[in-house]
């Protein structure tokens, strides 16, 4: 016999709709002016509570990035795994996975770099700093579950490789000198250094 569904309750429902107010704000204010324009008031204000209360859901204006970007690098990725199925070569397979990810990363240059910075030199014991991590490790599975499509790459040097592409790819829209690049130039430039790890 199947079990009710559990209620939510009073307590829960007011904390998401607060945590949904919270990343709606911060999502309008980080791609209207840029992270580092916006003050964690504005985003309180924004979002209708006080600055205490933004705190207990992200502790710092890193994290609130790390908060509205996750959502999005998330649904990049489920998008880019889902093209991969359809792919058959290797590489284009990977590059089907990427293109997403680069491609939301790069909406808002700024935010996009910052949002890589957070990832590596954030606080990895907070909530959305661990998720960005799961979010990278889940990049890299992904990866290397279609490298493993070519029979002389083994499951141990596929997840090596793994890491090595998603190195590439996250320096790569990093980098300084990328900045007034395109998404299309950052994934050429990307694939290039790809090709070369790549049995032939």
């Amino acid at each position: 016999m199947p079990t009710a569904p559990q209620r939510v309750g009073r307590r829960e429902r007011n904390k998401q709709e607060k945590l949904d107010r919270i990343t709606a704000a911060a999502s309008e204010l980080f791609a209207e002016h840029g992270v580092d324009e916006v003050t964690t008031q504005q985003i309180a204000d924004k979002a209708d509570i006080g600055t205490g209360t933004l705190f207990l859901y992200a502790k710092n204006k890193g994290e609130l990035l790390l908060l509205v970007q996750n959502s999005t690098y998330a649904e990049a990725l489920a998008e880019g795994k889902a093209a991969a199925e359809e792919v058959p070569g290797v590489l284009d397979a990977v590059m089907a996975i990427i293109g997403p990810v680069v491609a939301c990363n790069r909406k808002q240059t700024d935010n996009g770099r910052t949002y890589l910075r957070e990832m590596v030199f954030g606080d990895p014991a907070e909530p959305h700093h661990h998720e960005a991590l799961a979010l990278n490790a889940q990049t890299e599975q992904a990866v290397a579950a279609v490298l493993q499509r070519d029979q002389r790459i083994d499951t141990e040097t596929a997840a090596t490789l793994a890491h090595v592409v998603a190195s590439v790819m996250f320096l790569s829209m990093a980098a300084t000198v990328n900045i007034g690049h395109t998404v299309d130039e950052i994934l050429n430039e990307i694939r290039g250094q790809i090709q070369v790890l790549l049995p032939r």
